[in-house]
């Protein structure tokens, strides 16, 4: 069974799917069967069951956005995907909150070769556990904003959020 909650935030409501005691997806979407939808196949055969509690993964979310920003660092996450996404989905946790790093910057950290930018720009927009991995601290080399599924908005929103919630 997925458990799911929906988590009012300031940036609009946040989907949270967990299984095992793990966060299997979260996005912004007030209706989880969007996030369940996208589930890789070994998650998605699993029947989904709203909940009004998901207990410390609901509680991380909460202090997040309310200005803990790395309330969601020792959140445990389950994302199955090709060896290459799960190696960079998981240095991409390591970036913390108020830093960024460009595409290639971030397939250089997973021991990509030299170009596999585009290999990291493809994993971060299949990535179904925004904002805990936290593709939204990736921007394009030439700066600015760019490639958020979620929208730019909200990117900026998350990059602000976590400047202010370190000082």
């Amino acid at each position: 069974m997925i458990n799911a909650m929906v988590l009012d935030t300031p940036i609009g409501p946040l989907s949270l799917l967990e299984h095992d005691g793990a966060l299997v997806a979260a996005g912004f979407t007030p209706d989880p069967r969007e996030m369940h939808a996208r589930l890789h196949p070994s998650l998605r055969s699993y029947d989904l069951t709203a909940v009004d509690d998901l207990g410390d993964l609901g509680k991380a979310h909460s202090a997040y956005f309310d200005g803990d920003v790395a309330a969601l660092d020792a959140v445990p996450v389950r994302q199955p995907g090709t060896p290459t996404r799960e190696r960079l989905w998981a240095v991409l946790r390591e970036v913390r909150a108020s830093e960024t790093i460009t595409y290639g910057e971030l397939a250089a950290r997973a021991g990509l070769p030299p170009g596999a930018a585009r290999a990291a720009g493809q994993a971060c927009a299949q990535n179904l556990v925004a904002p805990v991995v936290p593709c939204h601290r990736v921007l394009p080399a030439g700066g600015g904003l760019q490639g958020y599924y979620y929208g730019l908005e909200r990117k900026r929103w998350l990059i602000d959020h976590e400047a202010a919630g370190l000082f």
